[in-house]
């Protein structure tokens, strides 16, 4: 069923507020606009016509646990579910203030249960062997140096794929505190470890290309901009070598960059700011994760854990 002209334009123009007074990215934005178009197609079809601003603002209870209902029998997760919904609702609420509704409806549905996850960060000997195997069994000098030289960014100062990826010739070389753009458009300084310059020079030195100011540094084997996804599948062929699991992605090497701060010592503070994080409670993940090998830890050794239940 197709979306009222009404209901686009407000959509849109919410869409528009997310991005400019949010700062949402360019992905979140294409979720969002996924996510609530699919709940106003939906609401249409369920009523069999177009819904107007008028018919949005009466949606009721029972409507809204329709759509949870064909969401979720269409195989949808709950963790996805749980996301939609809250599209959903931060859309309604933006609508109901500059159309003066009760959104009590919408705002009080329930989002379902869900375990998060939580990051699944490599041992330390691990990430050091997955960063000298990519090196050892690139088909060309340059090409693993490259990797090595990305792959020790995301480890040794916690970039995301993306960030370590916009870097140009003119940010090398990298100073010791190098300026990061961030998801949202969140900026932060992050330190760069000696090890991490000298591998982005090393790569420089051995790259075929010459490369102005603002090109892109990471180059793929092609000359073009270095394509995420290649360095996905060179990681995926350092683990299967490694014989490690299949969640030792690029983004486990940032996840690692967390957890063994938090292991050494850091505090949440300081590494929420390292990672770009908008909220501490994303940072607190690292703390379950530390927690988790804890309590491993404990059942392994503690003397009370190995006595024999009664």
């Amino acid at each position: 069923m197709i979306i009222s002209p009404a209901a686009r334009d407000s959509l849109q123009r919410w869409l528009d507020s997310q991005k400019a007074l949010q700062s949402a990215s360019d992905h979140t934005i294409a979720a969002y606009q996924s996510d609530v178009s699919d709940f106003l197609g939906f609401m249409a079809g369920h009523h069999g016509k177009q819904q107007g601003l008028g018919a949005i603002a009466r949606l009721t209870v029972s409507d809204m646990r329709a759509w949870m209902a064909a969401t979720r029998g269409q195989d949808v997760g709950a963790r996805s579910l749980a996301r939609k919904l809250s599209a959903v609702k931060s859309f309604y609420r933006w609508l109901a203030e500059r159309e003066g509704f009760d959104p009590t409806a919408v705002l009080s549905t329930r989002s379902p249960k869900f375990t998060k996850k939580l990051p699944r960060p490599l041992a330390p000997d691990a990430a050091s062997a997955v960063i000298a195997e990519v090196e050892d069994h690139a088909r060309e000098d340059w090409i693993g140096a490259r990797d090595t030289a990305v792959l020790t960014l995301l480890y040794g100062c916690g970039l995301r794929i993306s960030e370590a990826l916009s870097l140009t010739r003119a940010d090398v070389p990298l100073p010791e505190m190098l300026y990061i753009r961030g998801k949202g458009d969140k900026d932060r300084i992050v330190p760069v470890l000696p090890v991490a310059r000298q591998a982005v020079d090393r790569y420089l030195a051995l790259l075929p290309l010459e490369l102005r100011g603002e090109d892109a540094l990471f180059r793929g084997a092609r000359g073009g901009p270095l394509n995420p996804r290649m360095l996905q599948r060179t990681m995926a062929q350092a683990r299967a070598q490694l014989g490690l699991p299949a969640s030792a992605t690029p983004h486990a090497l940032r996840h690692s960059f967390a957890t063994h701060l938090l292991n050494a010592g850091g505090d949440l503070r300081t590494i929420q700011e390292l990672l770009g994080h908008a909220s501490l409670s994303t940072t607190q993940t690292y703390t379950a994760v530390d927690l988790s090998r804890i309590l491993d830890v404990y059942d392994q050794t503690h003397p009370k854990a190995k006595e024999p239940k009664k």
